[in-house]
């Protein structure tokens, strides 16, 4: 008899999820020409798998929508089991939560891998396009590791940002045009620590600029400069927590725009031709970053530049208008003044078709004697392995722009790994030193 309560129970839910009237969620699919709408019960979706990116739409749709709980308990699942993809899409996902301005959590988890990285966004190529609560969420944290002086440079080149009809040259500034940036950074201004800023980036940097502070800052500052055991009137700020006296130069601690921790898994396992993939525990390397294209640039020319000399590289790109990585291992030096091919029996290239370790594809070199090229015209091509199956290439000195990159037809390596040979474009690229932190040697 229970047995057959269930049943009729569970024909029950079945007549409810095919009832389109009494359904609370819609979600809608594809371009306008081709879109497909579909209808859901939140109370279903909760405890449903789904892709990452539908998830996190659903929540964004959920807020609009005001299903808050939904809302929530998907932000909250994002964060819980889904940070490797929030990571590698840190940007998107920093720029939308920011343009909702409702989801907390998410803000949270983003700055407090900014405060420790801040590269990942005062350095990326949308860093003038963030949003003013997005920057001021960042300026008020105690434990941003960056110095005070390069923070007011960022904060300068935001506001500038905002405001296109500044003249370029600061000697050609009028009055108005100080108080148009003085306007635009209002929310930022307060949040910057003026008095742990070193006397002589007062006077080189932020003295160019005094007319957008109070005066009676300006004057404290300038009174702190000579005589900074005398009282002042404007409030001190307390120096940021943790920050290093000397910070390097250049960031090499290991943190991708593209990958995570999953991918170098992977990847080291590809290396030491294992057939399963390394826990995070027993992987035997770091990855050290070496170049990020929106950093540094996307000339192929500075590929080249930065990084001649290293040995043991992955390179790694994000193809535009897709979640789509891939990639190459070169075993031997990257060295700017050969102009041949290079050989080698331990190079691969490989793909992540949606980002995703489980849609991953390996190919290997077949043809040691082809396996890399290192082209004669270093101003147009980037890393090239093999003749086509994955090069990084421009003629208008920007791999983004021009659509040249290509993971053509197979060669000299096992197979294609891309479903289509197109040419393409790219969003960022990355190039990492693959260093050993066991004893385990790179064949």
């Amino acid at each position: 008899m229970a047995l057959k309560n269930f049943d009729k129970l569970s024909q029950n839910f079945i007549e409810l999820l095919n009832d389109k009237e009494e359904c609370n969620v819609i979600i809608e699919v594809g371009e306008e020409e081709s879109e497909k709408t579909f209808t859901a019960h939140s109370a279903i979706l909760r405890y449903q798998n789904m892709d990452t990116r539908i998830m996190y739409d659903l929540m964004v749709v959920a807020n609009e929508l005001e299903f808050e709980e939904l809302s929530e308990k998907l932000e909250n699942r994002l964060i819980e089991s889904k940070a490797s993809w929030l990571r590698t899409r840190f940007s998107f996902v920093y720029h939308s939560i920011f343009k909702h301005n409702k989801f907390k959590n998410l803000e949270n988890f983003c700055n407090d891998i900014i405060v420790k990285h801040p590269s990942t966004i005062f350095e990326s190529a949308e860093f003038t396009s963030l949003h003013e609560s997005a920057l001021t969420s960042i300026l008020k944290r105690d434990d941003l590791q960056m110095k005070e002086s390069e923070i007011w440079d960022y904060v300068i080149k935001w506001g500038t940002a905002q405001n296109s009809t500044l003249p370029e040259k600061l000697e050609e500034w009028s009055d108005e045009s100080f108080i148009t940036l003085k306007t635009t950074l209002q929310q930022c201004l307060p949040l910057v620590r003026y008095f742990q800023i070193p006397n002589s980036d007062v006077m080189d940097k932020i003295k160019p600029y005094k007319k957008i502070l109070d005066k009676q800052l300006w004057n404290d500052l300038k009174q702190h400069l000579i005589l900074p055991d005398r009282p002042i009137k404007s409030i001190i700020l307390p120096p940021r927590l943790g920050l290093k006296q000397e910070l390097p130069t250049r960031l090499i601690e290991f943190f991708s725009t593209i990958i995570n921790e999953e991918h170098t898994e992977m990847i080291s396992s590809w290396i030491n031709k294992k057939t399963k993939s390394y826990s995070p525990r027993n992987n035997p390397y770091e990855f050290q970053l070496i170049l990020r294209g929106s950093k540094d640039g996307f000339a192929p020319r500075t590929f080249w530049d930065i990084c001649d000399g290293h040995a043991n590289t992955i390179v790694v790109a994000k193809v535009k208008g897709t979640d789509e990585i891939i990639g190459g291992f070169n075993p031997l030096a990257w060295d700017q003044t050969k102009e041949k091919w290079m050989r080698t029996n331990n190079s691969f290239i490989f793909s992540f078709e949606d980002g995703n370790i489980q849609n991953s594809i390996l190919s290997r070199v077949k043809d040691e004697n082809m396996a890399l090229d290192y082209p004669f015209l270093k101003d147009n091509f980037g890393p090239k392995f093999g003749l086509s199956e994955f090069v990084l290439v421009s003629f208008v000195s920007n791999l983004t722009q021009d659509e040249q990159n290509k993971c053509g037809e197979s060669f000299y390596y096992e197979k294609p790994i891309r479903s289509t040979s197109d040419k393409f474009s790219i969003t960022d690229y990355e190039v990492f030193a693959v260093i050993k932190k066991a004893s385990c040697k790179i064949i």
